[in-house]
């Protein structure tokens, strides 16, 4: 029987996954609110790709017309999102329901077992560079699309087997790992120097590493969320710090963070997902991170800023 799938969040992830699978012919629907659903209904989902463009008329629903549960529940929402989708999508969490989250961090797996318990929850990690456009449509950026997902305890049980053999051949890299928590905890690190240091800075790579000083900084800002990723038991591979070492002091690189793209647009920010939340973690555990701890500063000025004129 087919997997029922329902993504939780149209944006640039949820609607970039959702639309590849639904492309590939997979049962799927979104749970949209407000503005994106009226959009989603007057012009169909449309991404931009160097993959292959994509315009479709996808299926919707709201939260109060859930009414059975969903095999699984995929969740692209921004982590400050988290709690009020938790209420919109708890009528399509059943007793077999697997809970995919591609969000950044942490602090989300402790919200979701909180709420639904620790059996439905699954361990995901998204590497995919896509935003939202003026027009609504969802441009992807660069032509890395990968999706890895697991157990956290690292079993291969039958349930991920059935969600491996489902998101295969749907026109992304799609990847089962016996070590998600892990690859969880890299890719926190990697947001959490790479945010940091282009919101701190207010610049791309390329811009910070020109000026003297500045890839010293940006390697500073890795090794003190390497170092706080470590106390907690989770500490990075040699391979891993060497290749973020080399992004993150690249001569004219335009690489930046989604942190720093919202911020320029002078939208909201998951700094305490993913600063923030790192950076106590680290202190608890006796980590010094001077930089990281400037960045949560600045932009808890900034969130503080928008709130004034929301």
């Amino acid at each position: 029987m087919a997997m029922r799938i329902l993504i939780v969040g149209a944006g640039a992830v949820g609607g970039y996954f959702g639309a590849r699978l639904a492309e590939a012919g997979r049962d799927l629907t979104f749970l949209v609110r407000g503005s994106r659903a009226e959009h989603l209904r007057r012009d169909g989902l449309c991404v931009i790709s160097p993959h292959g463009d994509v315009l479709l008329t996808p299926k919707l629903t709201s939260a109060g017309e859930i009414d059975a549960p969903y095999d699984l529940v995929l969740l692209g929402v921004k982590a400050y999102a988290l709690e009020a989708a938790m209420d919109d999508f708890a009528p399509a969490v059943g007793p077999e329901t697997m809970i995919l989250p591609v969000l950044n961090g942490m602090r989300h797996i402790d919200l979701l077992t909180r709420r639904f318990g620790e059996g439905p929850v699954l361990g995901g990690v998204c590497l995919v560079a896509t935003e939202i456009d003026a027009g609504g449509r969802i441009v992807q950026m660069a032509e890395i699309q990968q999706l890895a997902y697991g157990e956290r305890n690292g079993e291969v049980t039958p349930r991920l087997q059935s969600l491996d053999a489902t998101l295969q051949g749907a026109g992304f890299d799609a990847h089962l790992s016996t070590d998600i928590t892990q690859a969880m905890w890299e890719k926190w690190v990697m947001l959490a120097s790479l945010g940091a240091i282009t919101c701190l800075m207010r610049g791309a790579i390329g811009e910070i590493v020109a000026i003297p000083g500045g890839a010293a900084l940006s390697l500073q800002v890795l090794d003190e969320c390497a170092m706080a990723a470590a106390a907690c038991g989770h500490k990075t591979s040699q391979a891993f710090q060497s290749r973020q070492a080399g992004a993150m002091t690249a001569p004219g690189s335009p690489l930046t963070s989604s942190m720093y793209r919202d911020l320029r647009k002078g939208a909201p920010v998951e700094a305490d997902h993913i600063v923030g939340d790192l950076l106590e973690r680290g202190v608890a555990e006796g980590v010094a991170t001077p930089l990281l701890n400037a960045a949560f500063i600045n932009l808890r000025i900034y969130l503080a800023g928008l709130s004034k004129h929301a």
